[in-house]
């Protein structure tokens, strides 16, 4: 009888002992084919040249064609299910860029569960964005935007690339935090945004530094401060808006790559250390900085805690601001 119960113990030790030896082993001979990395938006986006970048680079390390394949449609969901779905095996990867801690609080159910059906292999991304204001508003700083806004309540203007967006959700996290009435112009992109603000038909717009960068050069706008937790190296002058009137505030897009929820988890690490060690790379530093971003990697723990993070954070502010898509 004792014998019995020693091997009912023993048994399910030795399969599990077998099982991470199995994948152990797997892990030391992958990558033995193609890769792919989903992507859920169109080619020449932000999301879509990060992913070649690290495609191009990846695929030299490891030494095996890495693949970008372009998934459109409803916000990045389109490709998120498709890779969700994806057998897990290491070889379907999926960028994934700020908008999906923000899904789950915009829309009412996703086909994935956002944290369940993935595994986070990396942070590979970041930019702050840049608080930008129409020259004839009369502010240089946050402290002035925010004392001109209590001055005239609900007389200002902010623009936004559409409601939801990163650009919206970063301008609502603002007025929130600064405690200030002002009147939320929503457009279909940055791109139209950005014509109105530098025209004055809007007074200021918290955008994505790629995109304010072609005004804030020209003169057409003003910048006044960075959403990060430190100074942008691209807009070294420029102070962060923490550290110009508003305490605490930090809004930022970012980029990682996840894999198939059941992906082992020493695949996932072998991919991790892989991405992690491209991704600061010079060269690629560079490439990427030329877009308006900096390189910035994570363990797989690190960047599980940073999409919850963030997930809570858009959370409370699609909430408090009442956020719906219609």
């Amino acid at each position: 009888m004792k014998a019995l119960s020693a091997l009912r113990i023993a048994l399910p030790l030795c399969l599990s002992a077998l099982a991470l030896s199995a994948h152990t082993a797997l892990a030391q001979s992958y990558p033995a084919k193609p890769l792919r990395i989903i992507v859920g938006y169109s080619p020449g986006g932000g999301t879509d040249v990060l992913s070649r970048v690290l495609a191009k680079y990846l695929g030299e390390h490891f030494k095996q064609t890495v693949l970008v394949e372009n998934r459109a449609g409803a916000g990045g969901i389109v490709g998120s299910e498709l890779a969700a779905r994806a057998a897990p095996d290491g070889y379907t990867l999926h960028t994934i860029p700020s908008t999906h801690s923000i899904n789950p609080s915009l829309y009412a159910k996703l086909p994935y569960d956002p944290i369940k059906d993935f595994a986070p292999v990396t942070l590979i991304a970041t930019s702050p964005n840049t608080v930008v204001v129409h020259p004839s508003l009369p502010v240089k700083s946050v402290r002035e935007l925010i004392a001109v806004a209590r001055q005239r309540p609900g007389e200002l203007t902010y623009a936004s690339a559409g409601v939801g967006s990163t650009t919206h959700l970063a301008a609502e996290y603002f007025r929130s935090m600064a405690k200030i009435k002002a009147v939320h112009v929503p457009y279909k992109g940055s791109g139209q945004a950005e014509i109105d603000l530098a025209s004055g038909q809007v007074h200021y717009m918290i955008d994505s530094t790629p995109a304010a960068l072609p005004n804030i050069t020209s003169g057409r706008t003003r910048a006044i401060a960075t959403t990060g937790s430190k100074r942008f190296s691209i807009l070294p002058d420029v102070p962060t808006v923490a550290e110009s009137g508003l305490p605490k505030y930090e809004s930022v897009s970012w980029w990682g790559i996840v894999a198939p929820a059941g992906t082992p988890q020493p695949i996932v690490e072998r991919i991790s250390i892989g991405i992690r060690h491209v991704m600061n790379l010079p060269e690629v530093k560079k490439l990427v900085l030329t877009q308006g971003a900096e390189s910035w990697t994570s363990t797989p723990q690190e960047f599980l805690d940073y999409i919850k993070q963030e997930t809570v954070l858009y959370a409370r502010i699609i909430s408090d601001a009442g956020i719906k898509v219609e």
